[in-house]
């Protein structure tokens, strides 16, 4: 008797407890949720991989806009581009330019002070700002315009003479680094024969993997708290051990630039650690090593993994459509001939390769979620009141995959974008987000996918292992990467062998 007792005071417990939280959430006019959000956990039972896919479902049976509890932190999912236009746009666009806290941005992004993880505020704005006029700007990138060309010729080149097949995963990942890691240091760790330079080059790119395999691990402990009281601290040991080589690795990198410059002549082309020293001469309370470090690390954390990734899906899908391979190679052959190759300033004459990386960009794009963002104070959004401190997680991939928004949204269909201009279409397509927040590493980004797919579909003719189609599962990370690596068959064209003879 006293058993059926207790069961039926925990019932009416659980029943309350549903029926409070309900009638709470009608009279505070918050958007829809799901029923029910389990005391504890939530929603967080409703999550499965591949998450842009589970919260496509959940937004296309409870609508655009849903209220959930992870735990103990609210989190407002969007899947609409008006919706999203309401959050990034006016007077909500500060409201949400901040991000939640977090423990990759406790420790990764140094207490959050880095410029992906800090609160919008002073300090911030001060580092956008110097991303988008000292480091990213249009007159530093075409500072750095001969160290792109050069890479991409050491490419064709390496292509030449290596014998097929190729894992264009590996050659992309490789290539970006290169690129990056240049740009920063004036240091090359792939493709050379310089024995300290290659482990050193090895070492890093271990940390680089590390970083993005952690950084795309779930921590329950950011929506549980109760669960660091237990000593589930795996992840944050992890973290803590990487970012303590990332500062180690970085370091080293400014000591060996800082010596550099004191033997060398002062105007000379200077890499981006090189931009930020001098400006530490006049400001060196504000322009620390510690903020240099973190500022590179974001850097190149944001311009290669999802570089790479972003071309190996766009050649996989050009394998498995070769009519639009031959399409965007004729406009190649028109446009540039067979005596010079593509250069970036050839991308603005090329449309349809273009539209290919748009098309690649809003079928695979490298943030299927866009980073999570925080509402700093009380909005309103679509009508609803959304409380301070909830998570916006809008989800790009749903919206690009909104049949009521796309034609055939499962298609590869480059051509759905001819006459875009950038690589925006309203809130329809924002592949490098938007808002205040938005990557200020867009124009970089462009940059390296034009040059380097248009290099490769010019001087090459391409093939898939067989006649199967090339396998495009999507991984769980946070890049969205393909499971498996894209292996490929690659000879010289007949056409160019005349200008690949003399490289």
């Amino acid at each position: 008797m006293e058993f059926v007792y207790i069961i039926v005071s925990f019932t009416l417990l659980v029943v309350s407890y549903l029926f409070t939280t309900h009638f709470c959430w009608k009279i505070s006019n918050l958007p829809p949720t799901i029923f029910p959000a389990l005391p504890i956990i939530g929603h967080l039972y409703l999550l499965k991989p591949p998450i842009y896919r589970t919260f496509a479902k959940i937004s296309a049976k409870h609508g655009p806009i849903v209220l959930l509890q992870f735990g103990s932190r609210r989190v407002l999912l969007v899947s609409s581009p008006s919706i999203a236009e309401e959050c990034f746009t006016k007077n909500n666009d500060i409201v949400f330019a901040n991000r939640p806290y977090m423990l990759l941005g406790k420790i990764l992004g140094n207490n959050f002070t880095s410029l992906a993880w800090a609160p919008y505020g002073h300090h911030w704005r001060n580092l956008h700002r110097i991303a988008s006029t000292e480091i990213l700007s249009t007159h530093r990138l075409n500072e750095f315009h001969d160290i792109r060309a050069n890479e991409g010729m050491l490419l064709v080149r390496k292509l030449v003479s290596t014998s097929s097949p190729v894992n264009m995963k590996t050659m992309f990942y490789e290539f970006t680094l290169n690129v990056m890691v240049r740009m920063i240091s004036g240091k090359r760790y792939f493709g050379g024969d310089i024995l300290d330079v290659k482990e050193e080059g090895e070492r890093f790119r271990k940390i680089l993997d590390e970083m993005f395999l952690l950084a795309g691990a779930s921590n329950l402990g950011d929506y549980l708290p109760v669960l660091s009281w237990f000593g589930v601290k795996g992840l944050e040991k992890k973290l803590t051990l990487l970012q303590e080589k990332k500062e180690v690795f970085f370091q080293g990198l400014i000591e060996q630039l800082r010596e550099k410059n004191l033997n060398e002549e002062k105007n000379k082309k200077k890499t981006m650690i090189e931009v930020l020293l001098s400006l530490q001469e006049s400001e060196p309370e504000y322009y620390t090593d510690k903020m240099i470090r973190s500022f590179m690390m974001v850097v190149l954390a944001g311009g290669t993994d999802t570089s790479a990734g972003t071309m190996e899906w766009g050649m996989s899908l050009l394998l498995n459509h070769p009519h639009v391979l031959k399409k965007a190679q004729c406009e190649i052959d028109r446009v540039i001939g067979y005596n010079s190759m593509v250069e970036e300033s050839d991308i603005a004459k090329l449309p349809y390769l273009r539209c290919i990386i748009d098309e690649t960009l809003w079928l695979y794009p490298a943030g299927p979620l866009l980073i999570p963002h925080e509402s700093s104070e009380d909005c309103v959004i679509a009508g609803y009141n959304i409380p301070r401190g909830t998570m916006l997680l809008v989800n790009q991939w749903a919206i690009h995959h909104d049949p009521q928004l796309w034609n055939e949204p499962e298609r590869f269909h480059p051509e759905r974008f001819e006459g875009l201009e950038g690589t925006r279409d309203g809130f329809k397509l924002m592949p490098f987000g938007s808002g205040r927040r938005s990557c200020p590493g867009e124009g970089l980004a462009i940059r390296m996918l034009g040059m380097t797919l248009g290099l490769i579909i010019h001087c090459f003719d391409w093939e898939r292992m067989s006649e199967d189609a090339v396998d495009m599962t999507e991984g769980p990370e946070l890049t969205m990467p393909k499971v498996a690596p894209l292996i490929a068959k690659c000879k010289p064209r007949v056409e160019m062998m005349n200008l690949l003879s003399d490289l």
